[in-house]
């Protein structure tokens, strides 16, 4: 491709609403363009690192057995009523009416969908298994589209799903797209951990997550060093040991604490460790409110809140002022677990209850209760763990500490059972000519997203490094000068040999200053740089790659053989 024919708009200064380095370069790097918040335009050098990655997902699904299909981005309101996700799906679903007065949705996932296409199709055992994907957009209508194509309103997704006659079969149909994705996922160059997810709206038991490591993630990742534990923070169980005392239980007492009403403050008012103190979190669930009671050194988990209760994550939402004092007769910040409103929920996480003479609020404004204990002075729903996992908690597989990391994730799967079938009617007739639901998995990588992971992991301060895989072109040729004659014929030559070697070429043929060549061609990060200048009449070149420092000089009839050989060291075939 000729960039004098090129639409390639980079960016000199950095756009005052891009915060990371993906979402940065791909605007600077004249790859993608936002029409409105969380929805972009990709243009021609930001599609072509799009459909790479297609490319890689395509080849693996194909070779792992699912076939390729497109289904709509529309789906009818009947079938997410029949799984419960219509009211469940929460406000992040794109909703709207034909002029008929009939409702749908803009597919944020097609669980139901794919259900509903096959359970009149396949109807024997024989039939199975079964696999299929497609690549598609989808659509979530999120509270804060951020970060570029990390947090979108729209965005391209390969969804893929499986069909297996019992859950052994659905097991290794699992297993097999998780090899796939490992496949996906190193093909794609990234630095990737696979851990244990929540399975949130989606539903089932078993869920993992295939995240692309990077500090400006916005997931977070629990692992250990000393085995191969990994798990999000929303899943990580928190093995937390608590100091015992054998001291007897004292008796209560209501303390003055004007005005104290955070955990630091308290510690600094009574002089006692922070696990001492039972922290009071009141929520309200779909309606109803809900206190919660942990230690005070510890943060609560609210997505294992919510899967204890029940209920969608967008239902679960804190207390307000009013509400609080309804239920606690006291100011936000003195709401205890001794003396709520009758009928009010308390749930306590386990720990709590092996602490004795702790201190928590009074249910009075500017007072606080001392020398409270579990099953003496209240009780509640014990909960086995609502707590946030931290820096240095103990593995719960080999009891070693843990680490943090943040991270992108890019890729999930889940193990669905027969909650989609069910609620569907989605059956097959067994070997025995009997009725069963499909087991099934769900499977999910961000196309879009992968983009952006590659860009966050692969850059500098001049801009994109891609890998050969990614890369939206292979070389760039860039002439220096094209008023020159023989720059000009050794680019062209030099381009033309490439083609024919079936490299994606770039040919900087545009009149412009050299500096802005050299800064477009590090913004846009083509992998392997090839300058024609001053002494082309001699038929000697630069020759670089974008992610090493240094240049060489070089016959032009030596370019092939460094370009084979900067292939071979990617693990790339031409």
């Amino acid at each position: 491709m000729r960039m004098s024919k090129m639409y390639m708009p980079t960016l000199r200064e950095t756009p005052s609403e891009a915060e990371i380095p993906s979402h940065q370069l791909l605007l600077r790097a004249g790859m993608i363009r936002k029409l409105v918040s969380g929805v972009y335009s990709y243009l021609p050098l930001g599609y072509r690192a799009i459909k790479k990655v297609e490319k890689v997902v395509r080849e693996e699904m194909d070779a792992a057995g699912s076939q390729e299909l497109l289904m709509s981005a529309i789906q009818p309101r009947e079938l997410w009523e029949a799984s419960g996700r219509w009211a469940n799906f929460g406000p992040e679903m794109w909703r709207l009416r034909d002029r008929n007065d009939r409702e749908f949705c803009l597919g944020p996932t097609h669980e139901e969908y794919f259900t509903d296409l096959i359970k009149d199709e396949i109807k024997s055992y024989k039939q199975l298994p079964l696999s299929i994907y497609q690549i598609q957009t989808k659509y979530r209508d999120e509270k804060r589209p951020r970060f570029g194509l990390m947090r979108c309103r729209e965005f391209i997704m390969k969804d893929a799903y499986s069909f297996d006659v019992d859950e052994e079969a659905m097991s290794v149909a699992y297993q097999n797209m998780w090899d796939a994705y490992d496949r996906v996922f190193t093909r794609l160059k990234l630095n990737y951990k696979v851990v244990q997810g929540d399975t949130g709206a989606m539903g089932g038991k078993v869920s993992h997550e295939f995240t692309a490591m990077s500090h400006v993630g916005e997931g977070v990742v629990a692992y250990c060093n000393s085995c191969d534990f990994a798990a999000t923070d929303e899943k990580a169980q928190v093995i937390y040991t608590i100091p015992q005392s054998d001291e007897e239980e004292k008796e209560i007492e209501k303390v003055l604490t004007p005005e104290v009403k955070t955990i630091d403050g308290l510690v600094e008012f009574f002089s006692i460790e922070r696990y001492r103190f039972g922290k009071a979190l009141v929520f309200v669930a779909q309606g109803e409110p809900v206190v919660v009671v942990i230690p005070g050194d510890r943060e609560l988990n609210e997505t294992k809140l919510a899967n204890y209760l029940m209920v969608p994550g967008h239902e679960l939402e804190m207390a307000d002022e009013e509400i609080i004092k309804k239920i606690s007769g006291a100011n936000k910040g003195f709401t205890g677990p001794v003396g709520l409103a009758e009928g009010t929920r308390l749930l306590v996480d386990k720990r709590v209850t092996t602490l004795k003479n702790i201190v928590v609020g009074g249910n009075e404004t500017d007072y606080h209760l001392v020398n409270v204990n579990y099953g003496r002075d209240f009780q509640g729903e014990v909960v086995e763990d609502l707590l946030m996992i931290e820096e240095g908690d103990t593995c719960p597989t080999c009891g070693e500490k843990l680490s943090l990391d943040r991270g992108i994730e890019v890729g999930n799967i889940f193990q669905l059972g027969t909650k989609y079938s069910e609620s569907l009617k989605a059956t097959y007739l067994d070997v025995n000519g009997k009725e069963q639901p499909f087991v099934m998995g769900s499977y999910g990588i961000g196309v879009s997203r992968s983009v952006a992971a590659v860009v966050e992991q692969y850059h500098d301060e001049k801009g994109i490094i891609w890998p050969f895989v990614v890369a939206p072109y292979h070389a760039v040729v860039t002439i220096v000068n094209t008023k020159k004659d023989e720059q000009n014929q050794l680019g062209e030559k030099i381009y033309e040999d490439l083609k024919k070697m079936g490299v994606e070429v770039l040919l900087d043929d545009r009149n412009e200053r050299p500096g802005v060549k050299f800064t477009d061609r590090e913004l846009i990060g083509i992998p392997v740089q090839i300058t024609v200048g001053k002494m082309a009449g001699e038929g000697i070149v630069e020759y670089s790659l974008r992610k090493r420092e240094g240049k060489q000089e070089v016959t032009a009839d030596k370019i092939k053989d460094l370009i084979i050989e900067a292939f071979e060291e990617e693990g790339f075939s031409l």
